[in-house]
């Protein structure tokens, strides 16, 4: 069974609820112009296909002007940062070996949904 599909980030972060069955969720938060985001991004993408999470991007900035201004003054300062299952991972490079385990962890015990950011 497929989770649910994540929704197209025009700046506002809405999670759907989530079942513990459902595959877990990382999403980078972004901006335009960014390099090191595009080179995490890309790795994620790689990290996405061998396994098997959902993987989604927010523009901390179109976030701001979508009237989600938390987002950029919580996380503007230190991108990129990786969020799993919506709450704070990792920032400024993907901790790999951590990421790895953490998807474990996810496996085994699913996610719990009420430890999303706002």
């Amino acid at each position: 069974m497929r989770g649910p599909q994540l929704w197209v980030h025009t700046g506002v972060m809405t999670p759907p609820l989530q079942k513990a069955t459902s595959r877990p969720r990382v999403e980078l938060l972004t901006r335009d112009g960014c390099g090191i985001c595009a080179r995490t991004h890309a790795r994620l993408a790689e990290l996405a296909a061998e396994l098997g999470f959902e993987l989604s991007s927010t523009d901390v900035d179109a976030a701001a002007l979508a009237g989600n201004p938390e987002v950029r003054a919580e996380f503007g300062d230190r991108l990129p940062v990786i969020l799993l299952d919506g709450r704070e991972h990792s920032y400024w490079e993907i901790d790999e070996a951590r990421l790895r385990a953490d998807l474990t962890k996810h496996d085994t015990f699913g996610s719990p949904a009420d430890k999303r950011l706002p």
